[in-house]
């Protein structure tokens, strides 16, 4: 064989350290950005996405694709190599034209073969595979160096992409602490938002912190899950009891003496039998007696058996905690006022929902109906969208109930409290519908309602766990500027 078999050359793996070298520039860059320097919470963060981002780049350099010229090249490589030094030396002329269109080596290959007395040389072949394999890996890790590079750039630049997000929602809920909130929210914030996107989310923070009574009323929500039904039954569960009895077995007082065959509690001049050979059957026939004078004993002996205690339910723990559905009107009724305090109270429980790691699913709905998953990757782009719609349209309660009927019956949204914001101008639900809602009940799901509206109807709330009416007269409505 003429050179190096390359076998897998083709697939020529990213050097290792070329890899680290990378990812420690990028830790190095990264540390300069602004709040990775102030936050531990956020260099944490940071540093397990570019550990993330090596696995991913690692498996990327693998699988680089090859142009069509190196996969050419590699080929003819394949091929020359399994050449005998006769064969090579009779087709080498051919060889150089075939390498002046695919390869980088065709000048320095052209120049061994055309230097003085080369092809008399019988070492040509092995040295002109060599330096052909070298200028091949060269190539390779050219390309692997210019992809590295850019995939640096690229996630540097996604980096500070998401530290700028999570300062703007730092502007939103400024009582919290960015380490907190990059925590949440660190796969959501790796999206694009203009600032129109933010000035949107900003004027819900601002006229939620205007209007603390809806700010109150989404906490309330928020907490609801966390406690316990009041008609719920208590439940059985087994317990431990412990008993204390009076037993000779136990040794905590001496109370007299009495005969007995127990060696370890033996009065001391029994044991005089034994010094004389003649007494020495006595004390055995005493001792099959039982008649050996012992220490009587007496003490408290603590036993333990599994007892049914009657308990309470104890209340979720806040991981445990289900999804919030969302269903918001988005009448041409609900224009102006309430239509602002329904986007500000959709906000909140979503950021509710960020910081107990639930899920948000919101249906906006009029005469049709549109849906967002507002906790996901682009879920800051979904609730930009979601408040920045305009409402328009009639009141078709229905379908909105069904879609978030629909999504309670799937495993994601599971045990969720369904929370309907609408003025509630509306006919009454069909009777199919509140068996549907009856029966999700059941399965503790539950139904919330937040009225808009003094002229709601009143036979649409029965279906409802909770029920909440914010109706300010005109003058609660505007709260006047410092």
């Amino acid at each position: 064989m003429l050179g190096i078999d390359a076998l897998d050359i083709a697939v020529l793996l990213a050097d290792a350290e070329m890899i680290e070298v990378a990812l420690q520039d990028l830790m190095g860059r990264s540390q300069l950005l602004p709040l990775v320097e102030e936050n531990k919470s956020v260099r944490s963060l940071v540093k397990s996405q570019l550990k993330r981002w090596k696995s991913k780049v690692s498996a990327k350099m693998d699988n680089l694709p090859h142009t069509q010229e190196l996969k050419q090249e590699l080929t003819l490589y394949q091929e020359v190599i399994h050449w005998t030094e006769a064969e090579f030396l009779m087709k080498v002329d051919g060889l150089i034209e075939q390498l002046q269109t695919c390869s980088e080596f065709y000048p320095e290959a052209q120049k061994i073969v055309t230097a003085t007395n080369a092809k008399l040389n019988p070492m040509l072949p092995h040295y002109f595979c060599q330096q052909w394999y070298k200028s091949i890996t060269s190539h390779v890790k050219k390309i692997q160096e210019s992809q590295l590079e850019a995939e640096k750039k690229r996630e540097l630049e996604q980096l500070r992409k998401r530290l700028e997000n999570i300062k703007q929602m730092d502007q939103l809920a400024p009582d919290e602490d960015p380490g907190a909130i990059a925590g949440r929210m660190w796969d959501m914030t790796n999206v694009s938002l203009s600032k129109s996107d933010w000035s949107v989310m900003k004027s819900q923070a601002d006229f939620l912190n205007k209007h603390p009574k809806l700010k109150e009323i989404a906490e309330q929500l928020g907490r609801m899950a966390n406690q316990l039904d009041p008609n719920e039954p208590p439940s059985y569960s087994q317990g431990i009891q412990f008993d204390q009895e009076v037993s000779l077995q136990a040794t905590d007082d001496i109370v007299g003496i009495h005969e007995s065959d127990d060696l370890n509690k033996l009065l001391p001049n029994e044991l005089l039998f034994l010094t004389y050979p003649e007494l020495e059957v006595v004390f055995y026939k005493h001792l099959i007696d039982k008649r050996l004078m012992n220490y009587q004993m007496e003490g408290k002996a603590h036993s333990s058996k599994k007892v049914t205690a009657m308990e309470p339910v104890p209340a979720k723990a806040e991981n445990d905690t289900g999804p919030f559905i969302i269903c918001v009107d988005a009448s041409g009724s609900m224009r102006g006022f309430p239509e602002q305090c329904v986007k500000a109270i959709a906000f909140a429980l979503m950021q509710i929902a960020l910081a107990e790691n639930r899920d948000c699913y919101v249906v906006l709905f009029s005469t049709d109906y549109v849906t967002y998953q507002l906790t996901k990757q682009d879920g800051l782009r979904e609730a930009s969208d979601f408040l920045s719609y305009t409402f328009h349209g009639g009141t078709d309660l229905e379908p909105a109930i069904t879609a978030a009927m629909k999504q309670m019956q799937g495993e994601r949204y599971q045990h969720a409290d369904l929370v309907i914001l609408s003025d509630f101008i509306a006919p009454k639900q069909s009777k199919e519908m509140i068996k549907q809602v009856d029966a999700l009940k059941q399965k503790n799901n539950r139904f919330h309602a937040i009225s808009l509206s003094k002229y709601g109807n009143p036979e649409l709330m029965h279906i409802f766990d909770h029920v909440w009416s914010y109706t300010p007269n005109l003058g609660q409505r505007f709260v006047k500027k410092k």
